[in-house]
C-alpha cells in the first residue's frame, strides 16, 4: 500500500477526508502509546483473558489494570464479557491485531537487533 500523495490540486472535500482520517489514525496511536495498555493488547492477541490473569501477566494492581482496560474499551479495542464475577477481555477487531505485528516486527523482532 502507497502513501498519499499530496498536492496543490487536491479539492478540500479530498483535504478535510484525509484531515478526518488523520485525527482517527491519531487517537488510534495515543490510545497505544501508553506501555501499560500496549501490553494489555499485546497479552491479548493470544486469546481472551480475566482480569485477574491480566493483574498477574503485567504484575500490576488491580486498579491500574482496570483503568486501562477502560480506556480500551472506551476507545473500541476491546470487548469485554461476564462469566459470574469474572470480566473476560478480548481484542475487539482484527486492526489492533495488525498493528501490533507491526510493532513488533519494529521493537521486537529479529530485524529489531540490526
Amino acid at each position: 500500500m502507497a502513501l498519499p500523495v499530496f498536492d496543490i490540486s487536491m479539492s478540500e472535500d479530498d483535504l478535510d477526508k484525509i484531515a478526518k482520517k488523520a485525527e482517527a489514525a491519531s487517537s488510534f496511536l495515543k490510545a497505544i502509546s501508553h506501555e501499560g495498555r500496549l501490553m494489555i493488547l499485546c497479552h491479548l492477541t493470544t486469546g481472551e483473558k480475566s482480569v485477574t490473569e491480566l493483574e498477574n501477566l503485567l504484575s500490576a494492581r488491580q486498579a491500574a489494570v482496570s483503568q486501562q482496560l477502560a480506556r480500551l474499551r472506551f476507545e473500541g479495542f476491546v470487548s469485554a464479557r461476564r462469566d459470574g464475577k469474572a470480566i473476560y477481555y478480548s481484542l475487539a477487531d482484527d486492526r489492533t491485531k495488525r498493528v501490533l505485528e507491526v510493532v513488533y516486527d519494529l521493537f521486537c523482532g529479529d530485524e529489531a537487533n540490526t
